[in-house]
């Protein structure tokens, strides 16, 4: 196993990891799980910038890469709901649209037509992590503002969610 494959294992059993740090009440524990979240994170760009670089992308690292990343985001908004984080309606736009664009993406790629990550899709989620990061690391950060800046995160991440959904259904309507 190569070593982009081997860092995209780590952020599988990474998740874990963050869900039991996060769920258990130990003292600085959203600290901790903030961390394994950003360690989590930069392994998916490491492990695609290392693949791309060496030419070590593989079939398992194509398919194992995504799926990563959702389980990540996934657990991260299924945890903060549980937590009364966030409220449930945000974690179900965000996945049902991952849902629906990976759905498109498969139907496509049987026709052999690939749809990459556009910029929306990536600035999406880019916003999607700092929104995760701010909510978990709010009760740091609440005596220094009075700005929500965890919940205004959120529903800027939902927004851009919503409109690289939408880029992508016009994506997949023009390859028809």
């Amino acid at each position: 196993m190569n070593l982009p494959n081997s860092l995209t294992l780590l952020r599988i059993i990474l998740i874990p990891v963050f869900v039991i740090i996060l769920l258990i009440r130990i003292p600085y524990g959203d600290y901790f799980a903030a961390t394994i979240f950003i360690v989590a994170t930069l392994t998916d760009s490491l492990d695609g910038y290392l693949a791309r670089k060496w030419k070590q992308v593989t079939k398992i690292g194509t398919v194992l890469d995504p799926i990563a990343d959702k389980l990540l985001i996934t657990a991260a908004l299924i945890i903060l709901v549980e937590l009364g984080r966030i409220q449930g309606w945000i974690a179900i736009v965000i996945l049902g649209r991952e849902f629906a664009v990976s759905g498109l993406r498969i139907v496509k790629a049987e026709e052999g037509i690939i749809i990459p990550a556009s910029k929306l899709g990536k600035i999406k989620t880019v916003s999607q992590i700092i929104a995760v990061l701010l909510i978990i690391l709010e009760k740091a950060y609440q005596s220094y503002t009075t700005i929500p800046l965890g919940p205004w995160a959120m529903y800027f991440a939902v927004f851009i969610t919503l409109l690289s959904g939408v880029e992508y259904f016009y994506r997949f309507q023009l390859h028809k």
